[in-house]
């Protein structure tokens, strides 16, 4: 009587969480192009694309849950989940600083470090995962709430001090996405320093 394989079968790549990221990829440049589109804040095309925005980029929570409760967890994922998030909130910045509601320089900063550190935990692969920091996490979470609430032309609505608080939050959002990356980096310093040893 042959002995029950106890090989582990690794999850396909084209599995539920990996087609959420794909969709949200492709979700992406249709956000784009209704963002600048919109003719003035009052637009529909404005509220719809926010919208669109804040389903997409609430997607990745939901394929990251799906993934590691249903060890659906994959090479492939890994690769697309950080590229889709980056296309996702670096084209939403890039649009609020063409319409002029964003400064540049806070636009250039974050994508510096969100590229920069992809790249960087890319070449790391080959060597360990770092795990994501909570300041990492707090990081992603400020990001989606702060661009959410820069496309969303709530001042039409409320009045004009809701300028205030959007700006209060990007500014959060600024410090932790800088902040975050450096502590990503002196983690990585500490591991490699400590493999040495």
């Amino acid at each position: 009587m042959a002995s029950p394989q106890t090989s582990v079968t690794r999850p396909s790549n084209w599995n539920v969480p990996n087609l959420i990221t794909v969709v949200r990829i492709l979700l992406a440049p249709v956000f784009i192009w209704m963002l600048l589109a919109a003719d003035g804040d009052s637009d529909p095309l404005r509220w719809v694309a926010a919208v669109l925005f804040i389903i997409a980029i609430a997607t990745d929570g939901i394929d990251g849950m799906i993934a590691r409760r249903h060890n659906l967890v994959t090479d492939l994922g890994k690769i697309l989940d950080p590229i889709a998030d980056k296309i996702l909130t670096g084209g939403a910045l890039v649009c609020l600083s063409i319409l002029g509601e964003l400064p540049w320089w806070v636009t250039i900063v974050i994508l510096v470090r969100e590229i920069g550190i992809t790249i960087f935990r890319f070449a790391m692969l080959r060597d360990r995962v770092i795990p994501a920091s909570r300041g990492g996490k707090l990081k992603t979470v400020s990001q989606s709430v702060s661009i959410s609430l820069a496309l969303l032309p709530f001042w039409l609505v409320f009045g004009e001090w809701v300028h205030w608080l959007n700006t209060a939050t990007m500014t959060v959002t600024l410090v932790l996405t800088v902040v975050s990356g450096l502590d990503y980096l002196v983690s990585a310093w500490r591991l490699r320093k400590h493999d040495v040893a």
